[in-house]
Parts: C-alpha cells; sequence; structure tokens
C-alpha cells in the first residue's frame, strides 16, 4: 500500500516539476518599437509552426517554446535580418517541419507534394473503369 501511495504521488508532482521556473524570453509578448519590423516579424511568425503544439503557429501558440521562438524572430529582425534569413535560420535550426511551406526540392518532401496528384488520378482511373460501359452493353 505504501509503494502504491508514493507512486500516485510521483505521479501527482510530475506536471509540477515539469512547470518551467523560468522567465518568458525578452520579446516573447513584447512588440518591437519599430512598426514596420513588428508587422514583418509578426508575418514570419504566423508562417512558423509551434513545435510543441504542432497546430498552432507561435504566433497563435501559448507555449513556453513559441515564446522562445517569437523572441527569436522579433531579435534577429530588430538587428536588421531579412525575414526570409531568419526563416532560413529556424529551418536550419529545427528542420522543415517548422515552416508551414516546405520545399519542394527536399528529397524529404516532395512525396507530400506528388501524393494528392498521384491519389487525384488513381481516383480518376477507378472512376473510369467503374464509370465506362461494358462492351456487351448497348
Amino acid at each position: 500500500m505504501k509503494r502504491f501511495l508514493v507512486l500516485l504521488l510521483m505521479c501527482l508532482a510530475a506536471p509540477i516539476a515539469a512547470q518551467t521556473g523560468l522567465p518568458p524570453a525578452p520579446y516573447a509578448n513584447k512588440q518591437l518599437a519599430d512598426p514596420q519590423q513588428e508587422a514583418a516579424a509578426r508575418s514570419l511568425m504566423e508562417e512558423l509552426r509551434c513545435l510543441k503544439c504542432q497546430s498552432q503557429s507561435i504566433a497563435d501558440s501559448n507555449a513556453p517554446m513559441a515564446g522562445d521562438m517569437r523572441s527569436q524572430v522579433r531579435e534577429r529582425i530588430a538587428v536588421g535580418e531579412t525575414p526570409e534569413a531568419v526563416r532560413s535560420w529556424l529551418i536550419e535550426r529545427y528542420g522543415n517541419w517548422v515552416s508551414y511551406d516546405p520545399p519542394i526540392a527536399s528529397a524529404v518532401t516532395w512525396p507530400l507534394w506528388i501524393a494528392p496528384i498521384f491519389l487525384l488520378l488513381a481516383a480518376m482511373w477507378l472512376a473510369r473503369g467503374r464509370f465506362r460501359k461494358s462492351k456487351g452493353d448497348k
């Protein structure tokens, strides 16, 4: 019984231990002073995927990792980097998956671009065979 209680307490304490005690990144929730730089950073943040949430952009996510990524984007834009350079740096650091628009030229992503075309052709071929009149029907 004692072991069960210890195990139960450990399971309940695990989420508490997983919470970070660190403050958020400096520009996670603070906009840049220059409106043009902030607009460029915001536009880029909407095109980047949160690695923890996986279904939200880093602009929409409340995850601490998304906050860190927002801060990195804003810091790099503030020092004069172009949004494309920042995107390239993030893709190099986290992989193509961080971008909602992965490159076609990559050997890993080309099946994702080709699969819909292949499936459409296969569906048309199956439909052609299904709806074609047989030679015996007149």
